[in-house]
């Protein structure tokens, strides 16, 4: 199975959070799934980490999430926002939510996330414990 990994999974790794050995297990084997992430994802790691003046730690990032795990990174085109409107309308999403719903949506996958707005959604989503655990 092809996964969307949100935003959430690698925050709660990058800040240390409480599920974050959880999220560390599930990408530990990224040869198991075929993990991608959105470049809303990408984006708004960057940000969050130069506002903490964390360079370096994008840097880390980017070498072991895309070069080294490989992770595919998509994108959304200008003609693919209508999904994310829409999303965002019917299923009450904030924008970053609907983007990556729209993203999950146009390539097909299943979006792994701690975030519970996502169950809202025809597409729910995936706990990474689920997965590791075998659950899905």
């Amino acid at each position: 199975m092809r996964f969307l990994v949100d935003t959430s999974v690698f925050l709660e790794i990058i800040l240390e959070q409480e599920r974050a050995e959880e999220a560390k297990r599930f990408l530990s084997h990224p040869e198991k799934y075929g993990l991608f992430l959105s470049d809303y994802s990408l984006h708004s790691i960057g940000i969050l980490l130069f506002r903490k003046n964390r360079h370096q730690a994008f840097r880390d990032f980017l070498d072991d999430v895309i070069c080294n795990a490989g992770v595919q990174l998509l994108h959304l085109s200008p003609e693919d926002m209508g999904m994310v409107i829409d999303a965002a309308f019917r299923f009450k999403l904030d924008f970053d939510d609907a983007y990556q719903y729209g993203v999950a949506t146009k390539y097909n996958l299943q979006i792994v996330s701690f975030d519970a707005d996502f169950d809202r959604t025809e597409r729910g989503r995936k706990s990474p414990g689920e997965l590791v655990s075998g659950s899905d």
